[in-house]
């Protein structure tokens, strides 16, 4: 079963029309993706802070079927997929109650950060990964 993350929609996520703004769906999806690690027992301040390995966000893309808004309960469905070597996605979708309300995207590719290049994702992110499906 996928990770899901429980949030309330907040007046600082909507724009000028009263709808949540596109960037900041985004951004609740990153939301997801740390409390997921957090579930993994994985520590997030060294996750982030001064990594020898580091996983940026390489491509992100999302679609919406209905606007939310402030004071909405939402959960989002995080589901990661292996993709290459050093590759994997994760997609999200977000519901209102029962209803889908957007779908999204990440993808992530594995670096020395060191270096900048491309390594092979390490077998405890692979394994890390197989947990959160």
């Amino acid at each position: 079963m996928s990770f899901t993350y429980n949030r309330t929609i907040r007046f600082q996520d909507t724009d000028a029309a009263g709808v949540v703004y596109f960037a900041n769906v985004l951004a609740i999806c990153h939301e997801a993706y740390e409390a997921a690690l957090e579930s993994l027992g994985i520590d997030i301040k060294q996750f982030f802070t001064n990594p020898s390995t580091a996983f940026p966000i390489i491509h992100a893309d999302i679609d919406f079927m209905r606007p939310m808004y402030c004071g909405d309960k939402i959960f989002v469905s995080l589901t990661p997929l292996r993709i290459r070597a050093e590759q994997f996605e994760i997609d999200y979708q977000i519901y209102i109650s029962d209803k889908l309300a957007a779908k999204a995207m990440t993808r992530h590719v594995c670096i020395d950060v060191a270096s900048r290049k491309k390594i092979g994702l390490s077998a405890e992110i692979v394994k890390c990964l197989e947990r959160l499906r």
